[in-house]
């Protein structure tokens, strides 16, 4: 995905520590002590609400449970506090990005250019194969530029907005943005978990592309087989109420096509391989500018006057930018559509991120994810075991890592010498690395691109979870053509000496 996930410094040289004296039930009972609380937290407690802090304090305790296994099995605090503090340290990316695409989507909106796009999309997407579209349009601008995360935060956004003024389920709408945008950061050169998972297996890059295509072009199949089926059945508003919003939305906000010229800039840029938070920050600066020139009296409200002069505009920028935005409109379906969070809307978001990686990093300090994974291994002997078990570890660790990358580098690590002993390419291996442990980490709530898209769409993730088909149907695909022997590949003579 680019630079947009959270990234270590080096992914390849991800290391994972060993603890001999831990076993396996020590292992999982922080595991099982989280799920637990998440679980009560979630559909007993707070449910919706679960995300506003609740959900951050359980994965402290979660930690805090960790922490009492591994005092017991004689791990040092300051050991745990160290690997806490890298696991930290590699989200500084990620939460800057996240900051400005709150930034960004402030901006955007009082600048008119989401406005404008669900003023044209509106009249061009059909409700009917308004689904389908969105898994075709996010798999198209993921492949372009490597990033589920800029899809989301991009085109994704407009696309929400569009449900949103269709009446259409935004839950449905989430899982079909996600289900094209992690397609196409799958089989994207440019997407970097496209390119660590042959890294870590062992194969090139393009052989790890044409191989994952067997399982990935089935998977999208089935996706937008459902997205039709399930978009012939929807019971929509329909033309008139489109057609009232349509006006209300002209009459809210300067529509103007010259505003397209400010995503097409930020596409393009990214497409360039531009670094993520340079081609973010240049679309936050380049749609302030558009604000001032096509919505000076907005601009000017925002910043408490009446017409637009160089401190109302300033303010009113700035506003846009750092807090929550809010476009006057007497269309009641309008009223979520024209607000925005800017910076401060993703502060849970952030929350949630680094109280993940403590307790990932307490997990890896103790040994736990080591064992984890081995014992796993352990357990299967067969070729389809392999394959099962190379699955179940990449979702364990997405669960208890929080971080995908982690769910690559770790069973990458483990299996690679287990699939060359059973006679298998490692493109075998990189393929299933991808398709559980890239696209499943959206899935999960406090997983960091769970957290990530979740926040930016503004759609909870058990809400769309169900509906991003690809994403979890992708497992599945994997294991089915594994149990089948469907596109196995061997090892060749002399590649297995």
């Amino acid at each position: 995905m680019q630079s947009q996930e959270i990234k270590p410094t080096d992914p390849k040289n991800e290391e994972v520590l060993d603890n001999n004296e831990l076993s396996i039930w020590e292992a999982l009972i922080p595991v099982f002590a989280l799920i637990g609380m998440l679980f009560y937290n979630v559909f007993f407690a707070f449910g919706d609400d679960a995300l506003s802090g609740s959900n951050q304090f359980i994965l402290l305790m979660g930690g805090a449970v960790a922490a009492i296994v591994g005092f017991y099995n004689k791990v040092k605090f300051d050991q745990m506090l160290e690997e806490v503090a890298q696991n930290i340290k590699s989200t500084a990316g990620a939460i800057l990005i996240l900051l400005m695409v709150g930034a960004l989507a402030g901006t955007w909106l009082i600048s008119g250019i989401i406005p404008t796009m669900i003023y044209y999309g509106l009249q061009v997407l059909n409700p009917t194969i308004f689904l389908a579209s969105c898994v075709i349009i996010c798999a198209i601008i993921s492949i372009a530029t490597g990033s589920s995360w800029t899809t989301s935060a991009t085109v994704g956004i407009a696309l929400i907005g569009i449900a949103n003024a269709l009446d259409i389920s935004l839950g449905m709408t989430a899982g079909a943005i996600l289900s094209g945008a992690y397609f196409g950061d799958k089989i994207s050169p440019l997407s970097d978990t496209t390119n660590l998972a042959p890294a870590m297996a062992g194969t090139d890059l393009f052989t790890h592309i044409r191989y994952m295509l067997y399982t990935t072009v089935p998977t999208l199949t089935v996706t937008l087989i459902a997205f039709i089926i399930i978009g012939l059945n929807l019971d929509t508003t329909g033309p008139a109420d489109t057609h009232q919003i349509l006006a209300a939305v002209k009459e809210s906000i300067n529509i103007s096509p010259w505003l397209f010229l400010v995503p097409i800039i930020v596409v393009i840029l990214i497409v360039k391989k531009t670094p993520p938070l340079i081609a973010l920050l240049i679309g936050t600066l380049l749609a302030a500018i558009a604000a001032l020139i096509f919505q000076p009296n907005i601009v000017a409200a925002m910043g408490g006057g009446t017409s637009l002069n160089l401190e109302n505009g300033y303010k009113g920028i700035m506003n846009a930018i750092t807090v929550d935005t809010n476009i006057p409109t007497n269309n009641a379906a309008l009223k979520d559509l024209f607000s925005s969070g800017g910076m401060a809307g993703m502060l849970n978001t952030i929350w949630l991120i680094l109280c993940a990686m403590t307790f990932g990093g307490i997990m890896d300090a103790i040994g736990a994810l080591s064992i984890i994974s081995k014992k796993l291994l352990s357990l299967f002997h067969t070729t389809f075991g392999l394959f099962a078990s190379t699955v179940f570890s990449c979702l364990t660790l997405n669960i208890t890592a929080s971080d995908q990358y982690l769910a690559i580098v770790i069973p990458g690590k483990m299996y690679a010498k287990a699939f060359k002993d059973k006679g298998l390419a490692p493109e075998n291996l990189s393929r299933t690395l991808e398709d559980s442990g890239t696209v499943t980490s959206v899935l999960i709530p406090w997983n960091t691109c769970g957290a990530y898209h979740s926040g930016v769409l503004g759609v909870d993730t058990l809400h769309y979870a169900g509906y991003a088909i690809f994403n979890w149907l992708s497992p599945f695909m994997t294991l089915l053509f594994a149990a089948f022997r469907i596109k196995i590949r061997e090892l060749s003579p002399s590649n297995n000496p």
